[in-house]
């Protein structure tokens, strides 16, 4: 069993696998499912770090006594107090009644007020220091990654990062969860849309923290969700440096809401020329049937954005109103922004999508196109203009 569970040096896995919740957080959908991960450092003195969702504490539970077995867990470590990692702490607390939790001073109230749990205490400060025996642990404050709480645990005899939800991603994991015992495949675009569904507005904090650990020799990265990254690192730093520095690729995401196909015809014509411009990547999301995260995920991925609307009830399409409010939320940074619209008797959706620019603070690559109820020769020329300048102003950045 301990062959099945091992890192390394005396650190073991014990995550949990949800392959039964559709929804993260009851907006993002789960299609490969989700991990919770815990790990127990099994040294002269037994460790703890986060917990999973009190859902599984059975399993969970098992799996530590398949370690240890009756002997007691000393300390508690808790870099993340999101309840998918936190939810298990009343009940370690009831099997370990001795415990110390270890915190920082932002934990201990979060502690109280989900779970009523006090007792012995280890507040921690950046750069506080913990001895296990053989595992010698350093604590690295990382508020706002996400919650103002968060902070990371680094083994330093072993260069194990346990780094809470930072380097996460969605998907369980099927059977191993070293990333040298399984397809990785699949975990790369899960995690460009674990970080920007769950991270993305906090990019400067992420920033921070990529720069308190950059002199670290990192050999294993243990994150709260996804792989143990052990061959990848460089691959999954990276992936959060640009994504929090908000930097993309060349490319366009056209997000349209479309009643009667009118509005949809726009979002092709624009489509059409910018691949005849050289435009290779282009994805469009009818926001009708793409969930918004997968539309953020593109929006992280690529510098360019259009968005198209009919006026609805002398507004902005709902689905469309709710994916603009999902973008400020994110404070995406740096991108060029188009944005068309459609009408029958009175225009207001290009009038709306006005005040998302101006607010959004992207760079304007045309004036908005509006079509009064169908396409006529005079709206495919608009069109095509909004397409070539976006494509041209991509082209500016290769040069």
């Amino acid at each position: 069993m301990n062959q099945k569970t091992m890192i390394k040096g005396k650190i073991h896995y014990v995550g949990v696998n949800d392959r039964n919740k559709h929804l993260f957080e009851g907006l993002w959908p789960l299609p490969y499912g989700v991990s919770y991960n815990s790990y127990l450092i099994d040294d002269e003195t037994v460790a703890l770090i986060d917990t999973v969702d009190a859902c599984y504490f059975e399993v969970y539970l098992r799996k530590i006594k398949s370690i240890i077995g009756e002997r007691p867990i000393q300390y508690l470590i808790i870099n993340h107090m999101e309840p998918d990692h936190s939810g298990s702490i009343r009940l370690i607390k009831q099997h370990y009644p001795d415990i110390i939790i270890v915190g920082n001073k932002q934990t201990f109230g979060m502690i109280e007020g989900y779970y009523g749990v006090t007792g012995e205490q280890y507040v921690v400060k950046d750069e506080d220091f913990l001895a296990l025996g053989h595992h010698k642990l350093r604590f690295y404050l990382t508020p706002m990654v996400h919650w103002p709480e968060t902070m990371m645990t680094f083994d330093e005899t072993e260069g194990v990062l346990f780094s809470g939800d930072g380097f996460g991603c969605f998907g369980t994991l099927d059977g191993g969860f070293l990333d040298t015992r399984i397809n990785t495949d699949r975990y790369w675009d899960e995690m460009v849309r674990y970080y920007s569904n769950i991270v993305g507005k906090y990019g400067s904090p992420v920033q921070k923290a990529l720069q308190k650990l950059g002199g670290l020799h990192i050999t294993t990265i243990c994150s709260t969700h996804g792989p143990v990254w052990t061959d990848y690192i460089n691959k999954v730093i990276g992936i959060y440096d640009k994504l929090s520095r908000y930097a993309a690729d060349e490319g366009v995401v056209i997000a349209y809401g479309s009643m009667y196909g009118h509005t949809e015809q726009m979002a092709e014509a624009i489509a059409a020329e910018l691949s005849a411009q050289g435009v290779k990547n282009i994805v469009m999301h009818n926001v009708s049937k793409s969930n918004p995260s997968y539309i953020i995920a593109d929006i992280f991925k690529y510098r360019g954005l259009i968005i198209g609307s009919p006026t609805y009830s002398n507004q902005i399409y709902p689905d469309i109103e709710s994916l603009l409010s999902k973008i400020l939320i994110r404070e995406v940074k740096g991108r060029y922004l188009g944005y068309f619209g459609s009408f029958t008797w009175a225009g207001a959706a290009v009038k709306r999508m006005a005040e998302f620019a101006e607010k959004s603070k992207f760079e304007i690559v045309a004036d908005p196109v509006e079509m009064k109820q169908a396409m006529k020769d005079i709206t495919y020329e608009q069109c095509e203009h909004l397409a070539r300048s976006m494509a041209e102003r991509l082209k500016k950045d290769r040069e």
